[in-house]
């Protein structure tokens, strides 16, 4: 991986890290789940000494949505930016900008989703 430059792919090699680590959980009763979102959010924390910072980062297919959200479909391209350059680092400006052009309607998003850029960003 790292003999592949960081702008020729959306993502940007992992060079430097050990390991990726993915928390899952799940749980049946509804009335449990402030519970285990909260412990979760514990076990992060207690890992957050070993992450990555400045910015934490993160692999898009293991989505985190403590980063941050869209809040409707006109998130600006700086709330996401909260997300969007942990995923994608220095391509995440580059990728807004492919995403505005192929999607200027932003029918594909989802929360953590490209912003659309507004016309003078172009």
């Amino acid at each position: 991986m790292s003999e592949i430059s960081v702008s020729e792919t959306p993502f940007p090699p992992r060079k430097g890290n050990l390991c990726e680590i993915q928390y899952y959980f799940s749980w049946d009763d509804d009335k449990e789940t402030g519970k285990y979102i909260s412990w979760t959010r514990r076990v992060c924390g207690c890992m957050a000494a070993y992450a990555s910072k400045s910015p934490r980062a993160a692999y898009l297919n293991y989505r985190d949505l403590d980063l941050g959200m869209n809040k409707d479909a006109n998130t600006s391209y700086a709330q996401a930016s909260l997300w969007g350059l942990s995923y994608f680092k220095n391509n995440f400006r580059r990728l807004a900008q492919v995403k505005t052009l192929v999607d200027p309607g932003n029918f594909f998003r989802n929360e953590q989703s490209l912003p659309v850029l507004p016309s003078g960003e172009k």
